[in-house]
């Protein structure tokens, strides 16, 4: 992560970008302290959705996306705002309405979110982005803020009409869900900070965690990451660290590469580049050796995540076609995670969903690339064209990432998971398959599918019924546009 150092009255002052840690450990954005910051963030938020929501519900309008509404909060009060110990500040909300139908669309009720973000503190994530932004994190794991730069926040509200559009068509996605844009001025200095939904809940231990982007420049952790208590590894360790990729079973394996294929079209579509794959892997083998030498209670006996509020919020409900389970599940056994396995066959949940995705390919992406590529090759840089950087990352993460196994990831699992795991494979998977594969012996060690052939729509495959599955010829799979 890039930072430097500068020297301050009492020691080193940690800084990237705007974020500030000086040698006594507080943080401070644009001069503004995180705690004031988060005091000011709950003070709005719960002034602004309490006050709507006594407004009565209307259809969304084209002007609504583009409503900005303030209200100032001086610490000594006033008859709309209650005093407090922070400087004067002055909160922004963009586009109210259009939020609140965004929420609403995700089973987010206004008692709800203002419960999550308003009822306590705010917890601040100790390992940032290397863009300098602050994270923090909702102590019900349900939500992250994230402060974001003006150019990210405008492009965001650009983005709302045809982000309203997609989620009414779509709201199973891996995209982010955006649940609130706002805007803290205080001290001469605007602090955005954007609402999403949580993708690495706190609880569950991430034992390997990668951003991905499908590109090779300079896209490997750097020591001073890897020296990190959790650090965040890139493309080229998860193909040195990981070669035989993480199995999934076929039908989640479909619906996943269904999922990111739609949601890739979808982003190079509003010509947006350079956003990566977030992936958490939870080992649950490894998982219970740690219990056991802790002499800890089982895994199985352990506290659990409360089950999020938020619709799609996870990653096996975000690729599901089906419904979401019933309450009859005890689905708090796969936290929301993806079974899979390793090359091993260690048993595994995986997090996932596409982040940072506010960078659209304006002149200074194009001037870089340009700048880049006459340097390096330009195919394996980061910055690239939106619908060469969509079919990039679709490739790798459906070829090299995630792979087809050739045994049940169910047979693998515990009795308890392979009842959890069953069910959500129902949605997608015919009982008869089901039934099958529980008389199949018990393999260890799967074993890789040959090559995958080219994924299609089924509109595709009708245009082209002459498909390299009639010569046997198999490529990786492509985006089809």
């Amino acid at each position: 992560m890039p930072s430097s150092s500068c020297p301050s009255s009492s020691g080193l002052e940690k800084k990237i970008g705007h974020r500030r840690v000086d040698a006594s450990g507080e943080t401070t954005y644009k001069k503004t302290t995180s705690s004031a910051l988060k005091g000011a963030i709950q003070l709005g938020i719960g002034y602004t959705v309490g006050n709507l929501s006594s407004k009565p519900e209307r259809d969304v309008l084209m002007q609504d996306f583009y409503v900005v509404e303030s209200i100032f909060f001086p610490s000594e009060g006033s008859n709309l705002t209650p005093a407090h110990h922070y400087p004067d500040f002055r909160f922004k909300t963009y586009a109210p309405v259009a939020f609140r139908y965004f929420r609403e669309l995700f089973g987010i009720r206004p008692d709800d979110y203002l419960y999550s973000l308003c009822n306590e503190p705010l917890i601040e994530l100790s390992n940032p982005g290397a863009s300098g932004s602050i994270f923090y994190v909702t102590r019900d794991d349900e939500f992250i803020l994230k402060t974001v730069m003006h150019k990210e926040a405008e492009f965001l509200q650009k983005l709302l009409p045809g982000y309203y559009m997609n989620l009414n068509q779509n709201p199973r996605t891996l995209l982010p869900k955006f649940f609130g844009l706002y805007c803290v001025q205080s001290g001469g200095k605007n602090i955005r900070i954007v609402v999403m939904n949580n993708i690495l809940p706190r609880i569950v231990r991430m034992h390997l965690k990668f951003d991905l982007k499908g590109s090779t420049y300079k896209r490997r952790a750097s020591k001073k990451e890897r020296e990190k208590s959790k650090p965040t590894f890139k493309d080229l360790d998860f193909m040195q660290d990981v070669q035989d990729g993480l199995l999934l079973d076929v039908d989640t394996y479909n619906a996943l590469l269904k999922t990111l294929q739609r949601d890739c079209l979808v982003l190079e579509s509003f010509k947006i580049m350079d956003y990566s794959l977030l992936l958490g892997v939870h080992n649950l083998e490894q998982a219970e050796r740690e219990q056991q030498m802790e002499g800890s209670q089982s895994s199985s006996d352990e506290k659990r995540p409360a089950a999020q509020r938020a619709l799609y919020s996870s990653a096996m409900e975000s690729i599901q076609g089906g419904a979401a389970c019933s309450g009859s599940i005890d689905t708090d056994d796969t936290m929301g995670g993806i079974p899979a396995v390793s090359g091993t066959g260690e048993r595994l949940l995986l997090f996932i969903g596409i982040i940072d995705i506010l960078q659209s390919y304006r002149l200074t992406k194009k001037l870089e690339h340009t700048w880049k590529a006459l340097v390096h090759d330009g195919d394996t840089v980061s910055v690239h064209r939106p619908n060469f950087y969509a079919d990039r990352f679709f490739r790798f993460m459906s070829s090299t990432v995630f792979k087809k196994s050739t045994c049940e990831i169910f047979l693998l699992l515990s009795t308890k998971d392979q009842t959890v795991f069953a069910y959500l494979l129902s949605q997608v998977c015919s009982p008869a398959l089901l039934h099958r594969s529980r008389k199949r012996p018990r393999r260890l060690c799967p074993q890789l599918c040959p090559p995958t052939p080219p994924y299609q729509s089924q509109n595709a495959l009708r245009q082209t019924p002459q498909s390299s599955r009639a010569t046997g010829q198999h490529k990786s799979p492509r985006l089809q546009r």
